[in-house]
């Protein structure tokens, strides 16, 4: 009786060479012509399908079928065009369900090649799913083409197979010679073994063995080039291309192929670039590159938008950019760190719905800590030796990040690395960096946006953009003149008569976090391109409050990233020429006078000098629309901007990505006759969202002098328990739900607003912030920042309101008329009644009413009892 733990091949002549399989085997057949593999696999299938074992076959390339539908087999088509996680995830989905004991045959990996590009992943893929397959004591079969792959492939292959097998022709014989079998050993087991007739007979003469030299010196003969990854080889064929003419077929068929495999998988960014890369800018991209894989959609907006102005600014305007100086980390580093720290079967884990939160959380942590390949390592330093001292930033670049439709605004790391010290501490800083991106893919806001926008189970690789850091050095700290957001529609204007096509700027001084995200106590400058100098406050005493007060840099002393009082900063004897970005304010520097600090002047930012006395506006402008012109959708850009010795200044373009918008761009329908006594807001301007008509049935509400009166604790409290009523709204479209409170929502400073995560508010049709009475609770018109962008993805409408403003009429106190349903809703958080209000209004529902064009906005009770 057959042992349970043994499994034939099919062929009892080769069970007799290599003592039959093993349950647990894993058999790669090194193959010259596929009908090789074909006719053992057909043997290997008939033979399990005969002792009645569950067989599967694995249809995923291109070469003719290896078997054909017969009863007791399984046949899985997969796509390996969907990626490389997609596509592993599947497998090892069928791989689970069908338990232990099957028998597996895989199409040729091989094949693999022409859809991931990179020898790199085929390993990867055979190093993940090899031991699982082990695991669960099944027996499958697998092929590669002979020479097709590099030699470190096939070393981890082998290393990680139980069973590698060459199967040859020459001589009009056909030969099968045994590389690696697992605790298995004969005197004759690895040698060429000829067949004949039904029997396969061992090579032991040295006149045989000499006759097979030519077969292996045809092998050897390409030896040097497998010394090369098929990606590679690929760059290696692409810059022979480089010598041929502009338009010939050859190249663009190679542009399309490395835009294919380098570039972005979303379908209209491919497009984009397909159509304006050359062939020389893809091998600049590839000679900076470390590892392989995509490069992602941070770093294709920004080489997109540099493309494209070089192609299509003027003269005039391409003076004013600045170059960057870039390297890109490829997305198969990302894979390659999971599997070879032993974490893909957690990362399957975490790919299930039960284990999607669960999962990532250990997973994250544990991605703190991993360790690089050596050659990775070693293209690691060498980047940061070219980078000198040089303060660089590490920015994500994933796959799904800055595309249509999906931007991943703030959701990612980027790091600042102030890059000083010795090498090794400058490496070990770097490494510790890329570990924190990575790692942040599992961050609990990413994954509750890749699951609200049906991406939890696209491949999301993460691909890093490495950049020197725009600026220069004043004393020991490093900073740019400028940064800012630009966008080029702007569905914030706040005045009559401006042109939302226009676009508008939100500038800070100094590092761009400030410009990207909302920090407490700081209002960035905003620029509305069609009128740079009307502010949306006015006076002097606006000024102070709706000014940047603090500013981001990097200590190169201190070796880290620091936030500076700008007073201090503009009376450190820097250098810094305030004239061109802020204004002295004589007032306050008298009241310092009195004080007794008389060498100190007190200035405001407003970039008021660069704005008035340059082409800056009109030149960011134009970029823009160029850049709009040719995605054929309004963008949104980060850049810097320093100064030359001639104080000439030049425009680092370091992100470019299509601008989510929400709302209408033209003017809507507004109520000319409203019953004074259902109105709830009356008001101009102070919106953001485009021209909205939105029902609104329920509304929660935070009293603002009751929220100011809690304890810090119950500040927290009060937020998570408006998440509660978040995750209760089960549909946006059929209960729309205004959320109205005081200060910022999102905050992380209590004293300023409620801090929930946006997670907790998500589910929001409208948001409102109000001010205070006191003023010490201030919303901010944050549009350009990556709260604003979750905003405007989740389709959030956003409203500030002043209510001691003169124009603006608020009456919150005609929502009392209906019942607080919080204890009703969650009975547990009773006691917060006096603070937290929900309110049903379904007989008889708020309506929100905004025009961007007139900039009027009214909330009214629709007592007609309107329905969504």
């Amino acid at each position: 009786m057959k042992s349970l733990s043994r499994a034939s091949t099919g062929i009892p002549a080769l069970d007799e060479i290599i003592d039959g399989l093993r349950i647990g085997d894993n058999v790669v057949w090194q193959v010259d012509e596929i009908e090789d593999y074909r006719m053992v696999a057909r043997a290997f299938v008939e033979r399990a399908l005969a002792e009645g074992k569950k067989t599967s076959y694995f249809r995923f390339a291109r070469h003719a079928s290896l078997l054909e539908p017969r009863e007791g087999l399984t046949i899985h088509s997969l796509d390996a065009v969907s990626g490389f996680e997609t596509f592993s995830t599947r497998i090892h989905t069928i791989i689970t369900e069908e338990g232990e004991g099957a028998f597996y045959v895989f199409d040729c990996l091989s094949d693999l090649l022409q859809v991931w590009a990179t020898d790199l992943m085929v390993g990867n893929f055979f190093m993940i799913t090899c031991p699982y397959l082990f695991e669960l004591k099944t027996v499958a079969y697998f092929a590669i083409e002979s020479a097709s792959h590099a030699f470190k492939t096939v070393a981890r292959i082998r290393e990680t197979t139980q069973v590698l097998l060459d199967a040859y022709n020459t001589q009009d014989s056909f030969y099968i010679q045994p590389l690696k079998v697992w605790k298995r050993y004969s005197p004759t087991m690895f040698l060429p073994h000829r067949q004949q007739a039904d029997c396969f007979t061992p090579v032991t003469n040295s006149i045989d063995a000499t006759r097979l030299s030519t077969h292996m010196s045809r092998r050897w003969e390409v030896g040097a080039r497998r010394n090369l990854d098929y990606w590679d080889r690929l760059f290696l064929k692409a810059a022979e291309l480089t010598q041929s003419p502009e338009d010939s077929p050859e190249r663009a068929r190679m542009v399309e192929e490395l835009c294919r495999i380098m570039m972005v998988r979303e379908p209209r960014m491919s497009e984009l670039s397909k159509r304006h890369f050359r062939l020389e800018d893809l091998l600049d991209v590839r000679s900076r590159m470390i590892g392989t894989g995509y490069v992602g959609g941070k770093t294709v907006g920004m080489l997109l938008a540099r493309a494209l102005l070089t192609r299509e600014a003027s003269p005039e305007a391409l003076a004013h950019l600045e170059p960057h100086d870039s390297f890109y980390v490829g997305s198969d580093v990302f894979y390659t760190y999971l599997v070879q720290n032993g974490w893909w079967k957690m990362r399957m884990e975490q790919k299930t719905p039960e284990g999607y939160f669960e999962v990532a959380t250990y997973l994250r942590e544990q991605m703190l800590s991993g360790g690089f390949p050596d050659e990775i390592q070693e293209q690691f330093i060498q980047m940061l030796e070219y980078f000198g001292q040089s303060p660089i930033i590490v920015r994500s670049s994933s796959l799904l990040e800055d595309s249509f439709g999906s931007a991943f605004a703030g959701k990612y790391e980027s790091i600042f690395l102030a890059n000083q010290g010795t090498p090794g501490r400058r490496y070990d800083q770097f490494e510790n960096a890329v570990r924190r991106i990575f790692a942040s893919t599992m961050n609990e806001d990413a994954l509750i946006y890749r699951r609200q926008r049906g991406l939890e189970q696209h491949d999301e690789q993460m691909a890093l953009l490495v950049q020197r850091v725009s600026g220069s050095n004043r004393r020991q700290y490093f900073f740019p003149e400028l940064a800012g957001v630009g966008v080029s529609r702007n569905t914030f204007v706040w005045k009559k008569g401006m042109d939302p096509a226009s676009g508008m700027l939100r500038l800070v001084y100094g590092l761009g976090t400030r410009a990207v995200d909302r920090v407490e106590g700081d209002y960035p400058r905003i620029v509305a391109l069609d009128e740079p100098l009307v502010r949306p406050h006015a006076g002097l005493d606006d000024l102070r409050t709706y000014s940047q007060h603090q500013v981001d840099v990097i200590n190169i002393e201190e070796n880290h990233l620091q936030t500076l009082d700008f007073h201090a900063l503009a009376n450190a004897s820097l250098g810094i020429d305030l004239e061109r970005v802020a204004v002295r304010d004589e007032e306050s520097t008298a009241r310092m006078r009195q004080l007794g600090r008389p060498a100190e002047e007190v200035w405001l930012l407003s970039f008021d000098t660069l704005l008035r006395g340059t082409d800056f506006a009109p030149t960011m402008q134009r970029t823009m629309k160029i850049l709009e012109r040719e995605y054929a959708y309004p963008v949104d850009v980060e850049f810097t901007v320093n100064f030359d010795q001639q104080g000439e200044y030049r425009i680092n373009l370091v992100q470019c990505r299509p601008l989510q918008t929400i709302g209408q761009q033209g003017h809507v329908g507004f109520p000319e006759r409203v019953n004074e006594d259902d109105i709830l807001l009356r008001m101009e301007g102070n919106f953001m969202g485009g021209s909205i008509s939105q029902p609104i049935l329920r509304l929660i509400c935070i009293d603002p002098q009751g929220y100011t009166g809690l304890a810090l604790a119950d500040k927290y409290l009060l937020a998570r328990v408006v998440g509660e009523l978040n995750r209760l709204i089960e549909d946006r479209q059929t209960e729309p739900t205004l959320l109205m409170g005081p200060g910022r929502w999102g905050t992380t400073t209590p004293s300023l607003g409620v801090p929930v995560h946006f997670s907790e508010i998500n589910n929001m049709c409208v948001l409102l912030e109000v001010s205070d009475l006191g003023g010490t609770l201030l919303p901010e018109l944050s549009y350009g920042t990556h709260f604003f962008q979750d905003l405007v993805e989740t389709e959030i409408f956003f409203i500030a309101v002043f209510p001691w403003k003169a124009e603006v009429f608020f009456r919150p106190e005609r929502l009392e008329v209906f019942p607080n349903l919080l204890g009703a809703l969650l009975p547990e958080h009773r006691d917060l009644e006096g603070v937290l209000k929900v309110y049903d209004l379904k007989d008889a529902p708020l309506r929100v009413e905004a025009d961007m064009v007139s900039q009027r906005l009214v909330c009214f009770l629709d007592r007609s009892g309107f329905r969504p």
